[in-house]
């Protein structure tokens, strides 16, 4: 069973996520806090043409899973953070396992015109709690650009790109959820945090 939000109700969930991390940043931009190795969170990297994710992200760790995709391509998942601010962030790489450059699908996007509108990115992702019965899709700031990797077309033969992917947080008794992406294979990630 999966629960669907209207358009409304999500544009007024995002808003309300993005408006109380926004108020938890303000609150931690003190200097000398010692909170200065701590990577931010990525929000604004969608505005970009392909995000730039943190130092952090995307490191030869071990995978919490491994998602096997169309023409050799598959998505690493290296964390799966729970953060203050009510989200979850899901970093890795997307790999071109093959001998040829391959496009990334289309479909990855979802089928969301106001997330498609804003280019090729990784916005048809989302995290299911079977527990809980709920399914999470990808956050979208108040322009509807999804807020994950952004800008992707064509990864070349061994090629590595960093990506995440954020989404509203399930309840904290919650661990383990189920990453899906179209076209590629499903996997179960732990969320830590």
């Amino acid at each position: 069973m999966s629960i669907r939000f209207t358009a409304k109700a999500r544009r007024g969930t995002v808003a309300l996520t993005l408006a109380a991390g926004l108020a938890l940043g303000v609150a931690g931009c003190g200097g000398g806090g010692g909170d200065d190795d701590k990577p931010t969170p990525p929000a604004s990297a969608s505005k970009d043409s392909g995000s730039k994710p943190s130092a952090q992200e995307g490191q030869s760790e071990t995978p919490l899973a491994e998602l096997k995709g169309t023409d050799g391509l598959f998505l690493q998942v290296t964390s799966a953070q729970r953060d203050a601010g009510g989200f979850v962030t899901v970093s890795g790489s997307l790999k071109n396992d093959g001998a040829e450059s391959v496009a990334i699908p289309a479909q990855t996007s979802g089928d969301e015109t106001e997330v498609i509108k804003h280019g090729q990115s990784l916005g048809g992702a989302t995290l299911v709690d079977s527990k809980g019965k709920k399914r999470y899709y990808v956050l979208r700031d108040t322009d509807g650009r999804p807020l994950t990797t952004t800008g992707l077309t064509t990864l070349e033969a061994g090629q590595a790109l960093p990506v995440f992917m954020q989404f509203p947080a399930p309840p904290t008794d919650t661990a383990d959820v189920a990453l899906q992406l179209p076209t590629f294979s499903s996997g179960t990630i732990k969320i830590s945090g």
